[in-house]
């Protein structure tokens, strides 16, 4: 069987050119360098370094071997950490701001379950479509759609190919029909999502590479998500809406998409946090945590 130190001592002498300043970096006698070195060669049969008194040079076959092994060293470090990791009692108080719709129909549930994978770490969720101001409000993490604008931000990007979809009921399409353009939106009631201090209100479209911006203007507007989410599956209108808010209902068939050969915008969901917490054990497994439960959910 391969020997770890083995291989951190090859790849060492590789990375070097010097067997004895290998064996110095690992606290080891040149001669002890040497038998390891042999040992290796031995075990897998085949030179891979060639060694004289004053030159050292890898063999075809040790260029070669330097990549897996190099390679075999950072999987086997990675997995330490991640046990390490998964050893470390998180703890501490983390306040986090997620968006209304998908927050509260999905992540407030995953997130409470890596609580109790975590009972030392307390986790205070607010649930809001407002853009939370880490610098001002008492809040170390938000989960936002859209790509972030403070550079001063640590953000994380967990479904990057997220993107907005036109959808209604099957209820409504049987009521009213379904648009076949873009344009064709201004004779449809469209349920509009207050972002930030405005009504989004112009809706982007492309096919085959030209944008089409329609200007949308509904009786029924709502700074929640989740709400305009309920008035589309009621059938009081079309929405548009993020892919992930309305994932669930597109395949129970609640929700029907709508224009399918037009592309829209994107909207990937960010991990925003402040910069004191760019190396926090807490945001590194909660970042890997979700990225799982989202990729899952993605795929279905």
């Amino acid at each position: 069987m391969l020997r770890t130190d083995d291989l951190q001592l090859f790849v060492l002498t590789a990375d070097l050119g010097s067997i004895s300043a290998a064996a110095r970096e690992l606290g080891l006698s040149p001669a002890l360098a040497s038998v390891a070195l042999k040992r290796l060669e031995q075990q897998l049969n085949t030179v891979l370094i060639l060694r004289s008194t004053r030159s050292l040079r890898l063999t075809s076959a040790g260029v070669v071997y330097l990549e897996y092994a190099r390679q075999a060293i950072q999987l086997l470090g990675q997995g330490q950490q991640l046990l390490q990791l998964g050893k470390e009692q998180l703890s501490g108080e983390l306040t986090l701001s997620v968006p209304s719709d998908f927050g509260r129909n999905n992540l407030v549930l995953w997130l409470a379950e890596f609580q109790q994978q975590h009972p030392k770490l307390q986790l205070k969720i607010r649930v809001s479509d407002r853009l939370a101001d880490l610098g001002r409000q008492p809040v170390d993490l938000v989960l936002r759609y859209g790509e972030p604008k403070d550079s001063q931000l640590v953000a994380m990007p967990l479904v990057p190919d997220n993107h907005r979809v036109l959808c209604a009921s099957p209820e409504y399409i049987r009521r009213v029909g379904a648009p076949e353009r873009p344009e064709d939106l201004g004779s449809h009631q469209v349920l509009q999502l207050v972002l930030g201090d405005a009504v989004h209100s112009k809706w982007q479209f492309w096919l085959d590479g030209q944008l089409q911006q329609v200007q949308v203007r509904g009786a029924l507007v709502a700074d929640d998500g989740d709400v305009v989410r309920r008035w589309a599956a009621a059938g009081l209108g079309i929405a548009y809406k993020s892919r992930l808010d309305i994932l669930s209902d597109l395949r129970s068939g609640a929700l029907v998409k709508l224009l399918p050969d037009y592309q829209t915008e994107q909207a990937p969901l960010y991990l925003l946090a402040v910069q004191r917490l760019s190396s926090s054990p807490v945001l590194k497994a909660l970042s890997e945590f979700l990225v799982q439960k989202l990729r899952l959910y993605w795929q279905g």
